[in-house]
């Protein structure tokens, strides 16, 4: 019997991943025909219906797609990988994994990450009401009368989407795939029937087209940059999603379907304005026959509605991710998949995407409209990306300077004038992102740095293990059958929590077990790193337990596994029991931590609406007993 090398595997596996890839990571950017082209001549900054002004759009388009998509993303980025895992946290955790980010020299990243993290959330928000509001607008092409009904059909849509989240996409994920396929053939074949009655339209190719464009239209040309740019921002969603699929499949999705389906669709529009100019406002309905309008309205839909699905369960997924490095409250996360780790759904944020999108589509109306609110977002993240690139190239790749500079010095000014081009649609709906993701980043670095302030003054304040033993032996406290877990902060001294058990009640545990529970900057932690433990005598262990930032701990079930094996004591859950502190802040005016008295008073609100330690560790809520403690900040 010949036995099957891996590599045949993984080549027989490639085209299914490819089909996958298509369906997870590709419906953002797939679905950018549907208003990209179109808005660059609508509206306040649209161009004039000129021939060197449609072929210096599509030169633009097709090169941005390339440089962006094809060489940044595509080739080098999938090579920035955290074990497999990409996006702008595992990037950060990446650049930050020697040092805990604790270092100043490293606090740039957390920043810059954080920065880049709100803005994704800002994008995530926008892309659902953009994509679907984009879609149904096709009902307009079909007939005017419709009118009427695509805000309301839209908004139906999106509850309807939003409400089923919680089933997750276990069940339909196998067929978005093909959808997808379906979608990309439709936008090709639509595009190169267009293109064979205008084949002149084919002269965009050369980059000539891209320079008079600029030079030609001077300050109008850099405006329009930031309309471009809608046709590259799913580039940060290839990147994060390459720990579901790998970065092969996403190249060959890319290369042979993705990018050869959006250039013929967007260089078949531009050939059908430039025989029929007034067509300009559906153009990508105009391009399919009367009797496939209804078929590519539904058709559209679907496909938006897949890649609102993608960048909800991103979404979901950064906020995981953003929980486990400390950057974010404990939140009810539910597995919706017992085989996918990465399939979960956050009901807080789901509801809070909902009402925001609900909200753009009752603000602005038209896809047109919010298109000024969309691009500014993703276009800040693709910056920060960007400016990690050096780093990357020299800390990870090993590169000289010189070879770093070379690699991400184009691809700054690229991204920088994509961002200060997008920054000019602020008035017109860009400041929706901007306040979106300045609240956030407000939530995320007062709960990063108070919870860092919390856990030093915790510290301070702890017994030392010394003292401990000495006053046990001495004062002989009376010891109960079981087992004891003090969930702690802290990696040293006795937990308070043990204090105030032995401090009211005079007893001590025969076995008790202080439980630290650590995120390291990795996606997932070897089970044989899992935990390190350290025994005191007197029935005092203590147990660091780690987990990646991407998974999620189950304490009872890890903790059972760890003290058999490294303890050699066997956990009975009956007999086990779970000792966790609550805080209570008392807010001084003066001294305190490190921090405004407004940002003190926020850091406790969200420290006291933090989901519960014990149901977001697992932990049977019958086995567990709170202490309460004030503690002055």
């Amino acid at each position: 019997m010949v036995k099957e090398h891996p590599g045949e595997r993984v080549s027989r596996e490639l085209p299914l991943l490819a089909l996958a890839a298509l369906g997870i990571v590709f419906g953002d950017i797939g679905t950018s025909p549907l208003y990209a082209f179109r808005e660059c001549f609508l509206g306040p900054y649209g161009l004039d219906l000129s021939h060197e002004n449609v072929l210096g759009v599509l030169s633009l388009m097709l090169w941005s797609l390339i440089l962006v998509i094809g060489v940044k993303y595509a080739t080098f980025m999938l090579r920035a990988d955290n074990q497999g895992e990409g996006g702008i946290l595992a990037l950060v955790s990446l650049l930050t994994a020697d040092q805990n980010g604790q270092k100043n020299g490293k606090r740039i990243f957390i920043i810059l990450g954080l920065i880049g993290a709100v803005f994704l959330y800002a994008d995530a928000m926008i892309t659902p009401a953009i994509s679907v509001l984009s879609a149904v607008e096709g009902l307009e092409a079909i007939t005017p009368a419709l009118e009427t009904y695509v805000i309301p059909l839209t908004l139906v849509l999106l509850t309807l989407l939003y409400l089923f989240q919680y089933r997750g996409t276990a069940d339909i994920g196998m067929i978005f795939g093909p959808i997808i396929v379906v979608w990309f053939t439709t936008l090709a074949i639509l595009g190169v029937i267009s293109i064979i009655q205008t084949p002149e339209v084919l002269a965009a190719v050369h980059p000539k087209f891209a320079i008079n464009f600029f030079l030609n239209n001077g300050f109008a040309g850099f405006v329009i940059l930031g309309v471009i740019f809608l046709v590259v921002t799913g580039g940060e969603a290839l990147y994060a999603d390459m720990g579901h699929l790998g970065r092969g499949p996403i190249r060959l999705a890319w290369f042979a379907v993705v990018l050869p389906g959006l250039l013929l669709n967007y260089f078949g529009q531009g050939a059908f304005v430039l025989r029929t100019p007034d067509a300009i406002e559906n153009i990508f309905f105009m391009l399919a026959p009367a009797w496939g309008l209804i078929p590519l309205v539904i058709l559209a839909t679907m496909a938006t509605i897949i890649a609102s699905q993608a960048v909800i369960s991103g979404a979901f997924s950064l906020t995981s991710q953003a929980i486990q490095l400390g950057y974010c409250p404990r939140f009810n996360i539910i597995q919706t998949s017992p085989q996918i780790i990465g399939q979960i759904y956050i009901p807080f944020v789901n509801w809070m995407f909902l009402i925001a999108a609900i909200a753009l589509v009752l603000m602005f109306q038209e896809s047109g409209r919010l298109v000024a609110a969309y691009g500014l977002a993703v276009s800040t993240t693709m910056f920060i990306t960007t400016l990690f690139l050096y780093t990357v190239a020299r800390q990870v790749w090993r590169w000289s300077i010189g070879a770093a500079l070379l690699l991400a010095t184009p691809f700054v000014f690229i991204h920088f004038a994509f961002l200060c081009a997008t920054l000019l649609k602020i008035p017109g709906g860009g400041w929706f992102p901007l306040t979106v993701a300045a609240v956030i980043y407000l939530l995320m670095s007062t709960w990063e740095q108070g919870l860092r302030h919390l856990r030093t003054r915790l510290t301070d304040m702890t017994c030392s293990c010394e003292l401990f033993l000495a006053d046990i032996k001495t004062t002989r406290p009376h010891r109960v059958p079981g087992v004891a877990v003090f969930l702690t902060r802290q990696t040293g001294g006795i937990p308070r929590t043990l204090l105030h058990n032995f401090k009211h009640n005079r007893i001590l545990h025969e076995t008790n077990i202080f439980l630290t529970i650590e995120t390291k900057r990795i996606p997932k932690v070897r089970s044989e790193n899992r935990a390190t433990v350290e025994s005191y005598g007197s029935g005092l262990h203590r147990v660091i337990m780690q987990f990646g930032f991407l998974e999620h701990p189950n304490v009872p079930t890890t903790l059972q596994r760890i003290a058999l094996k490294q303890l050699d004591i066997e956990l009975e859950p009956m007999n086990t029991t779970y000792f966790l502190g609550r805080e209570t802040l008392i807010i001084q005016k003066t001294g305190g931590m490190p921090m405004y008295v407004w940002r003190r008073r926020l850091f406790a609100l969200m420290l006291n609406n933090a989901f519960h330690a014990a149901r977001y560790f697992r932990i049977p809520v019958n086995r567990v007993v709170e202490f309460g403690a004030q503690l002055e900040i």
